[in-house]
């Protein structure tokens, strides 16, 4: 018969045994993989430069992979990154293409994934961490629309068709237009990589056409870089507005230079470390929000040196 004091022993010698199960269950990130839309792309290299950065600082490994706009590069380096026996992926899809694959691919590893800027519809990560896309750049249309005087024909240069700042840029924007009635959207095109060429192009086809175009967004900065290009190459006689998005380091540049006339400073700096706080917690085996969307700054001549000093 065990008498009280077996009992208060056996009790005593459970609570360690307790305590190294849960230390045991709770773990610790070690090594993170990074994939990478493409690093050609600055908004993507600053995010890729804070990962690494603040991934460092506390100690954790990162393992950078650049699929260079490509999906189905993206898939197969994703799949070389589990066999490195990574803790966690933080991922920026190349494209809607195939976006699904490298998280379905992660999870089947019991790999938490952290998607920032683009989530794979379908198939989300963990958490996701971008812009507030839908209101930024609402904010942009809105500006350029006044500035016009509300009023004028307006081009679209969009992104990557389907990815998620694509259709959230396209909605923001369609939502302040609302408000502007005599501003009509006369021609859109699509770009396959965001990229500064393409913007050039696209609007110089638009503008062949449409003439008397007074307003140009471009959902990036490079596209509105490109953009703005264009328009002096065409020289319509006339003030053409153009808005960009991002917050780029070449933009802001030339931005506070006149090139073009409004942004979205996004937050890549914040974005990079709060992923890498996501992952670490996801590691942990806690729970996070399924999206953390974070505030862009709209960004004119007037308030653009700060961010040229100092990127958010």
């Amino acid at each position: 018969m065990l008498t009280k004091r077996s009992l208060l022993l056996a009790a005593a010698a459970i609570v360690p045994l307790l305590g190294l199960s849960d230390a045991a269950s709770a773990k610790d990130a070690k090594k993170l993989g990074l994939a990478v839309a493409n690093l050609q792309a600055d908004f993507f290299n600053q995010i890729k430069q804070s990962v690494e950065a603040y991934a460092k600082e506390k100690g954790i490994a990162v393992v950078t992979v650049d699929a260079k706009g490509d999906s189905a590069t993206q898939v197969s380096q994703v799949q070389d990154l589990i066999t490195q026996n990574i803790d966690a992926l933080i991922y920026i899809p190349a494209g809607a293409t195939a976006a699904t694959v490298p998280t379905k691919t992660a999870k089947a590893a019991s790999i938490p994934v952290v998607n920032v800027d683009r989530n794979a519809d379908g198939a989300p990560g963990d958490t996701f961490i971008a812009t507030n896309s839908v209101a930024s750049a609402k904010a942009v249309c809105d500006y350029i629309a006044k500035q016009a005087g509300g009023k004028g024909e307006m081009i679209i240069i969009h992104g990557q068709k389907g990815t998620t700042p694509e259709v959230d840029r396209s909605k923001g924007c369609g939502e302040a237009l609302k408000a502007y009635p005599d501003v009509k959207v006369v021609g859109e095109l699509w770009s396959e990589g965001w990229h500064q060429d393409e913007g050039f192009k696209l609007t110089q086809d638009l503008l062949q056409s449409h003439p008397d175009v007074s307003i140009i967004f471009g959902q990036a900065d490079a596209l509105a870089l490109g953009a703005a290009q264009a328009v002096k190459v065409a020289n319509p006689g006339h003030k053409v507005w153009v808005a960009g998005f991002d917050g780029d380091v070449a933009a802001l540049k030339a931005l506070k230079d006149g090139v073009f006339d409004v942004t979205a400073t996004q937050q890549t700096q914040g974005m990079g470390r709060l992923a890498v706080d996501a992952a670490i917690k996801l590691v942990a085996g806690e729970s996070l929000p399924a999206e953390q969307l974070q505030d862009a700054t709209l960004t004119t001549k007037d308030n653009v040196a700060q961010f040229i000093e100092k990127h958010p």
